[in-house]
């Protein structure tokens, strides 16, 4: 018998489990993709960015149980670009990279592999064009990426990509603000669903072992 493997999210309120029934995150999502040889924790909790979500010893939570062959997704960046927040402020390419950081480092202590994703689109359009809200957090972290030789997830572009194919009247009932007319950042539960997807299809995409898992 194959052992589990354990998938850990440590995130934001984009990914985060929601129990009304309008809101979801693309984490409560992710299990559905995969077969039954996975498991996927989700530790995302909303308000929270690469430092706070550190400092409230959640990450250490993750690192404790997490083991050998599992792996760890880390997507942050929408909470660290928050100036007006300084306690959850964190600088792109100092403090937001070294705390990124010490996520890939918990990890590999455990012989886990760490997962880079970089923050999910908002629904924000300018002249016809969905636009990145976070293109210093995004390239901050592909350069992380890159000096620890971490696979990446772009889920920016793929998200982008995927709203700019089914266009603004459908990408607006993944939002929120299709329910509340004022949130544009977090998504409805088909809107979580369809992210999931995203996500999986990029995992089917990567030379992640955990590709094989997809259904």
């Amino acid at each position: 018998m194959t052992e589990q493997i354990n998938v850990y999210l440590a995130a934001d309120s984009t990914v985060q489990t929601y129990s009304e029934k309008d809101q979801g995150g693309w984490g409560e999502f992710l299990q559905l993709y995969f077969n039954s040889d996975v498991k996927v924790l989700n530790h995302a909790i909303g308000g929270r960015s690469t430092k706070t979500f550190i400092e409230e010893g959640r990450l250490e939570a993750i690192v404790n149980e997490i083991k050998a062959d599992d792996f760890l997704f880390v997507q942050m960046g929408h909470n660290d670009s928050t100036k007006s927040k300084p306690e959850r402020y964190t600088e792109p390419f100092t403090t937001y990279k070294s705390y990124l950081q010490e996520y890939v480092d918990g990890a590999r202590r455990k012989e886990a592999t760490p997962v880079l994703i970089t923050p999910v689109a908002r629904l924000h359009v300018e002249d016809g064009v969905f636009m990145n809200d976070f293109p210093d957090y995004c390239q901050a972290m592909k350069e992380v990426a890159i000096e620890e030789e971490v696979i990446l997830i772009d889920l920016m572009s793929r998200s982008l990509d995927h709203l700019e194919t089914i266009g603004y009247d459908e990408a607006f009932t993944y939002f929120m603000a299709a329910v509340n007319e004022t949130d544009y950042t977090h998504f409805t539960k088909k809107g979580a669903n369809e992210i999931a997807k995203v996500v999986a299809h990029a995992i089917k995409e990567s030379p992640l072992t955990l590709s094989s898992y997809i259904k």
